[in-house]
């Protein structure tokens, strides 16, 4: 079974980061593994990307015309790849060496059409004290509990997911309106496709704990200002993505239902238990962050409705 791994970039203030990111995908222990490298409207940054990438085997190259962003590259890459099976990864990630043979096991050892796996972090700029780890989804992180391995979830993050390749051109790929472009710092893309392909399909996406992907999280992604209008900005998504037919509520409940429930009284305890101001600041940002995805929501709500 032939894996294909499209990452998609555009800057070249980021091209070393880039750069390890492709080489982790080329040193997997997988093969045959193909890599689709797809530019966003960047003809300098491709000319770079093709005097370092060119001459290597099982290696395609793009060049969009103008930026596209993200969801539509990604789509694009996955028309050109040749893989039975086609996997996404950011580019400022690092796959953990077994990655692709770990998706790849999911579907050899199941009827799978869809797997992902577990995104780590790595603080470049260190491991902030307040920010939850209920909370680390606003950094493409996985929190804690999200899913038991071999269960089938709505989507894993968009740069550890892959597809069978018919499957993800049938659905028509990443939905652009909903994702990430030069303008606009939306994420319900991945959320998007992973309702389109129940509905479709009548399955999930199989998680696999053991696919590992380290998302880097740098200084900026750690200040609060940066936070709040990120997680603002994932309520206005999820609002969007409420508005669409095949939308689904379930899994945005179930986790607001596991914050109120679940988190916020265990943090009390532990800090009935234990007072440290770390604790005590974690607790305050659950609520924080929160209401910043509670605004966002009710902000595109009254925006669009």
């Amino acid at each position: 079974m032939k894996v294909s791994v499209v990452i998609c970039t555009y800057a070249m203030d980021r091209y070393d980061v880039f750069s390890e990111c492709v080489d982790s995908v080329l040193d997997q222990t997988y093969e045959p593994l193909e890599v689709v490298i797809v530019v966003d409207g960047n003809d300098a940054v491709f000319d770079r990307v093709c005097d370092d990438y060119g001459d290597l085997g099982d290696v395609v190259l793009h060049c969009n015309d103008e930026n596209s962003g993200v969801s539509a590259s990604r789509t694009k890459g996955a028309t050109l790849a040749t893989g039975d099976v086609v996997a996404f990864i950011d580019d400022d990630a690092v796959a953990s060496p077994n990655w692709v043979e770990e998706l790849a096991r999911v579907y050899k050892q199941t009827d799978a059409i869809a797997a992902g796996g577990k995104m780590t972090a790595d603080w470049v700029a260190g491991k902030p004290a307040a920010l939850p780890a209920e909370f680390y989804w606003l950094i493409g992180v996985t929190y804690p509990g999200f899913a038991d391995s071999g269960d089938e979830v709505r989507n894993t993050f968009e740069s550890n997911i892959s597809f069978r390749r018919d499957v993800f051109l049938n659905l028509g790929g990443f939905d652009p309106d909903l994702g990430p472009d030069a303008d606009s710092y939306s994420h319900s893309e991945g959320a998007e496709i992973g309702t389109r392909l129940r509905a479709r399909y009548g399955r999930g996406v199989v998680y696999n704990p053991d696919a590992v992907v380290a998302h880097k999280v740098f200084d900026h992604r750690t200040q609060l200002r940066w936070l709040l209008a990120r997680a603002f900005e994932q309520g206005r998504s999820k609002r969007r993505l409420e508005r669409r037919e095949t939308a689904s509520k379930s899994e945005e409940t179930t986790y607001l239902q596991q914050l109120l429930f679940e988190s916020v009284p265990q943090r009390l305890r532990t800090l009935s238990r234990s007072p440290s101001v770390a604790t005590a600041l974690q607790l305050v940002m659950l609520f924080v962050l929160t209401g910043a995805v509670g605004c966002g929501y009710l902000y595109e709500t009254a925006a669009g409705d």
